[in-house]
Order: structure tokens, then C-alpha cells, then sequence
């Protein structure tokens, strides 16, 4: 089949971008399609492969801050020319879903949520820190881009989600079905390590919605060493909160970051995600995770075996558990299989199989998030 390859923007890395690479090993041909590119703040891997941008790529600072443009993404999925094309695979979190394909084209669509600020504007709005008058300005915006998201999802031929939670959104924004394939996490990168420091650990981008702030005030109450790995907008705000048990690293190397996964104690997911993949990164050097008990969190850790929960999204709550927590309870080992299951080639064989089953039959009545098998 001639294949192409559809992502909402490559100009930040982080699960979805990984994600867009495995599906480019996968499909090694298949050109990328995205609105805009800026190769300096992605993988180097991205260099080899044929991207192809839409008319946003020229526009002044798109690259550094994409939010302001929200409105011109629908114009720019929607003026890409994929008539060559058999099959299309968009991997979306907002935009790419919406291309428009030929009626005999196959478009899947792989889900990593719908879009989170339109559906759920008034949590966007509260983490934001957006006041009155930005309320009022976004607001009509946001009513246009959700009547354009449910337009542009009856355009999916088929629906893959990445966790059953959102496999519940696509069945209650979109009322589609979907079937469940968890992102590829490179598991083969990591090693087991029985080593363990002294610290707690998070990798992440320091960004409104990911809460570290309640990770960084509870171990400033508990006066326990945790170590942050990653930048963003939060940081400033972040340090401030900070006691001196609070390590702020920066961005560091995948080298590094496997690092300091093999020396820490646990490591800390305290934001509610949609899978997740840092977790399961964690857990695949035998790492136990502490984590939120909500989202995709709930698919990824299995309490009491590779990590713990807590149950309010409160520093409180967060640090009662860490308080708890005991080394010798986790078994470097057990954690390790578990992260196996979502190995990059297991994702490639879920993801072939269901591309291969809906190329070569008419579409069967599903439940909403059945696994894909394996």
C-alpha cells in the first residue's frame, strides 16, 4: 500500500513525536505530513525522513509558540493533497484526524486523545492560569474548534486509542469506536538496575498540567531528595516552590536520563495523563512508580506489584504515600516484565495486525475499546 504518515506538529518531543517515530520505522516509505517543523527542537532522527509542511511553516514564531495560531490548524491539515494515497495514518491529539482523503482511501486515526483544551476548556482555562478577559476571548474559539472536531472525526475510517480512558473519550466526544493499542515504549534501551540512591525522580516537561508543583511541595514538606529532569514554562514558578531537597536537572541526554532512572528510588508520575510513557520507562529498569490513581496511570502500574497509587491529586495526598513507601516491597524484576508488554515491537505487531485485518475485510461491529490483541 502507499502509505502516508499524518502528525498535528513537530516543533516539541515528547511521547507523541516517539510514537510518530516507531510508526515511521513501521512504515519506513511513508512520507510525514504535519503543519510545521522545526528540526532543532526534535530528534535528529526526524532529519532522514521526508516531511512535508503545510503553508504554517513560513509563518513568523509558529515554530517557538504554536498556541495563538489554534484557528489556521483545521485550514492547514485540510489543504494537504493525499490523493496518491491507500492508506493514511494521522497519530493525533488534535489536528491531523481532520485531512481530508479520497472515499476509496483508508484513513486510521491513532488517538492519543481528543482535543483536550475544546472538551475540557474549563480545566485548559483553570491550569492556564487564563483570566477574565482571555476567558471571554477563547471562548467562541473553543466552540468553533469542537464543532470542527466532531465534524473532521466522522472523516476516520478507524479509531485506535492509546489507553481505555481514551477509548471512553472517542465513544463520548466522537461516538466511535476504537480499539486499544498502548504507545511503543523502547524497553530494550533500559537495563534492570538494583542500584538505589537516595532520590525520587521525574522526567517530564515542566508545563501546567503535568502537577509537578504538587510533587515539588510535598517533597519540600517531607524534606526527601527528588530529582526533576526536564524544562518548560512551569520552572520559574516551580523553583520558587522549592525547598532544598528539590533538584531541578534540566534537559539532559537519553544517556543521562537512564541514569538517573537506574538510580532512583521510585519514580514520581503525579499528573493525570492519557497513557503515559515515562512510567513504563521506569518501570523497565525495575523501577516502582508512584503515581496518581487516575488516566492512563491506571493501565500502566499495577498497585501493590510496579508502584502505588494516590488517590487525591493533593501534595498531601502525595506525600502520605511516599512517607509509606518501601523499598524491599517492589521487585526489580517482576516491574521489568511488566514494562515488557509495551515494547516497541509488540506495538508494531498489535498496530500491523489491526491494519492488516481492516485492509482485507469490511469493517465488524466492535466494542468500544476492545484490545487489539496480545
Amino acid at each position: 500500500m502507499r502509505v502516508a504518515l499524518v502528525h498535528d506538529y513537530l516543533n516539541q518531543m515528547g511521547g507523541a513525536e516517539k510514537t510518530l517515530l516507531a510508526l515511521a520505522q513501521i512504515f519506513p516509505d511513508a512520507p510525514i505530513y504535519t503543519s510545521m517543523y522545526e528540526p532543532s527542537r526534535v530528534d535528529k532522527a526526524f532529519r532522514a525522513l521526508d516531511i512535508r509542511t503545510s503553508f504554517m511553516q513560513g509563518l513568523p514564531f509558529v515554530k517557538r509558540h504554536h498556541q495563538p495560531f489554534l484557528p489556521l490548524y483545521p485550514l492547514a491539515m485540510e489543504s494537504f493533497d493525499l490523493r496518491a494515497y491507500d492508506l493514511v495514518l494521522s497519530d493525533s491529539s488534535s489536528f491531523a484526524k481532520g485531512v481530508v482523503t479520497r472515499p476509496e482511501t483508508m484513513h486510521i486515526c491513532y488517538c492519543y486523545t481528543p482535543m483536550r483544551y475544546a472538551w475540557g476548556f474549563q480545566d485548559y482555562i483553570e491550569r492556564e492560569r487564563i483570566g477574565t478577559l482571555g476567558r471571554i476571548g477563547l471562548a467562541p474559539i473553543m466552540n468553533w474548534l469542537r464543532m470542527w472536531d466532531y465534524a473532521s472525526a466522522a472523516r476516520v475510517d478507524a479509531y485506535i486509542a492509546i489507553s481505555p480512558v481514551v477509548a471512553a473519550r472517542i465513544a463520548k466526544y466522537y461516538r466511535r469506536e476504537s480499539v486499544i493499542v498502548p504507545p511503543p515504549v523502547d524497553v530494550t534501551r533500559f537495563q534492570v538496575s538494583t542500584r538505589r540512591d537516595d532520590y525520587f525522580l521525574i522526567t517530564s516537561r515542566l508545563i501546567p498540567y503535568k502537577r509537578i508543583d504538587l510533587a515539588v511541595r510535598a517533597f519540600t514538606k517531607l524534606g526527601l531528595p527528588l530529582h526533576i529532569v526536564g524544562s518548560g514554562r512551569d520552572e520559574k514558578s516551580l523553583r520558587r516552590l522549592a525547598g532544598p531537597s528539590v533538584r531541578f536537572l534540566g534537559r539532559l541526554s537519553d544517556e543521562q536520563v537512564s541514569e538517573q532512572m537506574a538510580g532512583c528510588r521510585a519514580f514520581i508520575f503525579p499528573g493525570e495523563e492519557d497513557f503515559g510513557i515515562t512510567p513504563v520507562e521506569a518501570q523497565a529498569c525495575g523501577k516502582p512508580v508512584i503515581a496518581y490513581g487516575a488516566g492512563g496511570a491506571l493501565s500502566t502500574v499495577i498497585e501493590g506489584v510496579t508502584g502505588l497509587f494516590f488517590r487525591e491529586q493533593t501534595p498531601d495526598a502525595l506525600a502520605d504515600v511516599v512517607a509509606s513507601f518501601r523499598d524491599e516491597q517492589f521487585d526489580p524484576q517482576v516491574i521489568r516484565r511488566h514494562a515488557e508488554q509495551f515494547d516497541t515491537a509488540r506495538f508494531a505487531e498489535r498496530l500491523t495486525r489491526f491494519i492488516a485485518t481492516r485492509a482485507s475485510a469490511p469493517p465488524a461491529p466492535s466494542m468500544v475499546g476492545r484490545s487489539a490483541g496480545g
